[in-house]
């Protein structure tokens, strides 16, 4: 059993930054892509962003490219979100993700551990 455990979120301005970790248990890490997804209230969960296994390939949504960065160290077992210039627009319960494959697909059904989400308000 894989557990992921998301940290880093909390209260910023608009315009500020957070950046998100999240430290698998176990799992083969480095084996599988990793993603971050995001849950507003109300709103369906979204992909926010991925990484291949390697670390050198990554996807961003439209919606944060550019600002966000995702990147991993696999020697640590952990994924990161750096999250830049934030809007009220990205006030979520963001969630890492194991994907089932080496590469980055945005479908939730392509992950199967969760994190239990951690929760990123942006004040305006």
């Amino acid at each position: 059993q894989v557990q992921l455990v998301e940290s880093g979120g909390g209260l910023v301005q608009a315009g500020g930054s957070l950046s998100l970790s999240c430290a698998a248990s176990s799992g083969a890490f480095s084996t599988y892509s990793m993603g971050w997804f995001r849950q507003a209230p109300g709103k369906e969960r979204e992909f926010v962003a991925g990484v291949t296994q390697s670390g050198r390939i990554a996807d961003y949504a439209d919606s944060v490219k550019d600002r966000f960065t995702i990147s991993r160290d696999n020697a640590k077992n952990t994924v990161y979100l750096q999250m830049n210039s934030l809007t009220p627009e990205d006030t979520a319960v963001y969630y890492c993700a194991r994907g089932h494959t080496i590469a980055v697909v945005r479908t939730t059904d392509n992950y199967d551990y969760w994190g239990q989400g951690t929760q990123v308000t942006v004040s305006s």
